[in-house]
């Protein structure tokens, strides 16, 4: 049991307000409730307090991606999350809350822009402009750390696919395709994520924000302003986000390969 002392809902409210979300903001939070809590109510307690911040002219967006290589069909309403967390799982799930049908990445809303935001996209890449990432972007959203560091941060990944990095991942899943259980494979922009943290130095200028919420470390940044340090950064280097081949990372190596055989596919097609 944690000897933490709970935090009550009003001063959640406060601490969200002192960070800088604001009522009627569109914006994407990202949690973890094992570093927030214990907090008055639980997950529900802590998704009531981003609520009551945001307003019911705000819109609140969590990711609720279910990953690749399902056997079963992806079913809005009833395919659990899978590594996005107790937050993110209690909010899907909660009346009035809408829920996008991509088979991986899908993320959850409620609000006004709720319906525009999790509106049907292409399979991939799952996170580019015509997505739930990037129409928050559109919407001049707002990106919410709970307890994550910037490896959680999707918003980031829509750098990418603005920035068109070269590397790709094979992925796949099971879909229905003419009602019928079929698997399907598609690349992904994809990685380990763990070099996405020299975000944090590009931003702490005066584009983030840093708080506490509850017991856990904040951070709230404008979409545009993390889409606006990364492009270029990447346009400059576009492996910048990937482990060095040294460090033994096997999920930046399939990716820096990808980047090899596409280079050696056009060789050979000339």
């Amino acid at each position: 049991m944690s000897s933490r002392a709970m935090v009550p809902k009003a001063v959640l409210t406060e601490q969200l307000r002192t960070l800088g979300v604001r009522e009627g903001a569109v914006m994407v939070a990202h949690s973890s409730f094992r570093a927030v809590g214990p907090v008055e109510g639980g997950p529900a307690g802590l998704l009531d307090a981003l609520g009551e911040v945001l307003g019911p002219s705000g819109t609140l967006i969590m990711p609720s991606m279910t990953g690749s290589r399902r056997l079963e069909p992806y079913d809005p309403a009833r395919t659990p999350t899978r590594n996005m967390g107790i937050i993110a799982e209690t909010f899907w799930r909660l009346p009035g809350v809408l829920r996008s049908d991509h088979p991986t990445s899908s993320f959850a809303a409620r609000g006004p822009m709720a319906e525009a935001i999790t509106a049907p996209q292409p399979v991939a890449p799952g996170h580019r402009l015509d997505s739930p990432i990037g129409r928050v972007h559109e919407l001049d959203g707002w990106a919410l750390l709970l307890g994550v560091g910037q490896d959680a941060n999707t918003t980031i990944h829509l750098g990418e696919s603005l920035a068109d990095v070269p590397y790709r991942t094979a992925k796949w899943t099971t879909m229905l395709v003419d009602g019928r259980p079929q698997r399907v494979e598609f690349p992904e922009i994809d990685h380990c994520c763990r070099n996405f943290d020299l975000v944090d130095a590009w931003l702490d200028g005066g584009q983030q924000s840093r708080g506490t919420v509850g017991h856990a470390t904040a951070r709230l940044a404008r979409s545009a302003d993390i889409i606006a340090a990364v492009i270029p950064r990447l346009r400059r280097s576009p492996l910048l986000f990937l482990c060095q081949p040294e460090a033994g990372c096997e999920d930046c190596d399939t990716a820096r390969q990808s980047v090899t055989a596409a280079g050696s596919a056009v060789i050979d097609s000339e």
